[in-house]
């Protein structure tokens, strides 16, 4: 097999990166990326310059993967500041480093893309070694991997133990072939689906108009709100309004991929949740609002959303990351999945150490969560919602 590292998503070939996807997660596929870079969201002056991993053998892509120098963490979502400020104060530079992920994006999902056959866990192996291999010619400090499918996990634990395992917790919502929303409601404590149906009640006496739209139905001028939406939202949290108003666009340009729960005032939009959408799974990726109207946030960011999965049968929502307020309307706590090679013997022996003290603390906060499960069932729970896989 041939390795070669690529400056942009584009030098590769579209149908064969997409191929080698072991599921339709969106945020993997090639137009994804390639709209991300294309419309200025990856920039090496924000601490993003695009390296992915190609496996070729006589000319065809074998496996692939996404993959950054990062000149700082910004738009991870696995926090690391407390490594790098280490390892600098130690001396050494931690920056740049390699992340195998997909930016701004806290979604787990494909990051190894080596199909799904005899042959993948070989393939995605070698493009774990191949990442290490060039961290080491580089002389770079460290390889993160973040929100990794649990399939993908056994090719980073090797028997050298060269890579940190690291996990945190999510919340997701889970179908259970619920017919709909009052469905869903009826599943829930009843001091829960109380509240859930006052929040909605407070939404509906606001003279909002509510639209669920497709992202393909929405005019340039429409999209231009949205992200002004977004931007403003960031700006008063004192946040990095990262993805620019042309990478909007390029998501109304990518089909039914993009999905958006909005509110108007007339004829203004006024509030927005954006979500994209896969073959059985919608995320929840971003809000904004010009307006301050109690329960709208959980109107459009969570409601709303779970209505489409209901009418679509989806499978899941992943509303984002963090966000312990989310329990209480439906989403269940679930580990997410980490793996990091540091290069320095002694400085990865101090962060496995404190691993070690973090991963208690872990598994008590997500069985903790799970003990105030809002569903009528306390056993109302998926096989996978608190499992912690090493």
């Amino acid at each position: 097999m041939h390795i070669r590292f690529h400056a942009a998503i584009a030098e590769l070939p579209a149908a064969e990166w997409d191929a080698l996807r072991a599921d339709a997660n969106p945020f993997v596929s090639h137009a994804f990326l390639h709209a991300l870079e294309q419309s200025g969201c990856i920039r090496p002056d924000w601490g993003w310059q695009a390296h992915h991993l190609g496996l070729y053998q006589d000319g065809r892509l074998l496996a692939a993967a996404p993959l950054y120098l990062k000149g700082n963490s910004h738009g991870e979502f696995v926090f690391d500041w407390s490594w790098a400020s280490a390892w600098e104060r130690a001396g050494g530079d931690y920056y740049p480093k390699l992340l195998n992920a997909v930016p701004y994006s806290p979604v787990p999902g494909p990051r190894l893309l080596a199909g799904n056959d005899e042959r993948t866990l070989l393939l995605q192996r070698a493009l774990v070694e191949a990442m290490q291999g060039e961290a080491e010619r580089m002389g770079l400090s460290s390889v993160h991997a973040n929100f990794l499918q649990a399939a993908e996990l056994a090719a980073f634990d090797g028997s050298d133990h060269a890579w940190l395992a690291r996990s945190d917790v999510q919340f997701h919502w889970h179908n259970h072939g619920y017919r709909h929303f009052p469905d869903f409601l009826a599943a829930l404590n009843h001091k829960k689906r109380k509240n859930i149906l006052r929040e909605r009640r407070q939404v509906a006496a606001s003279g909002l108009a509510i639209e669920w739209r497709g992202g393909d139905t929405l005019d340039r001028d429409e999209w231009r709100q949205l992200h002004a939406l977004y931007e403003t939202t960031f700006d008063m949290k004192g946040n990095h309004a990262a993805l620019t108003a042309a990478f909007f666009l390029r998501l109304g340009e990518l089909g039914r991929t993009a999905q958006v729960a909005l509110a108007r005032q007339g004829e203004t939009i006024v509030a927005m949740a954006l979500f994209v959408q896969g073959s059985d799974v919608l995320y929840g990726r971003y809000w904004g609002a010009s307006v301050d109207v109690p329960g709208l946030h959980f109107e459009l960011c969570y409601y709303r959303g779970i209505e489409h999965a209901i009418a679509h049968k989806l499978a899941r929502f992943e509303p984002g990351a963090q966000g312990e307020h989310k329990l209480a309307r439906g989403f269940l706590p679930v580990r997410t999945h980490s793996r990091h090679y540091l290069a320095n013997p002694d400085f990865r022996a101090a962060v496995a150490a404190a691993l070690a003290g973090e991963r208690p603390a872990v598994d008590a906060y997500a069985a903790e969560l799970q003990s105030h499960s809002p569903y009528a069932d306390r056993g109302h729970r998926d096989a996978d919602t608190v499992t912690d896989q090493r």
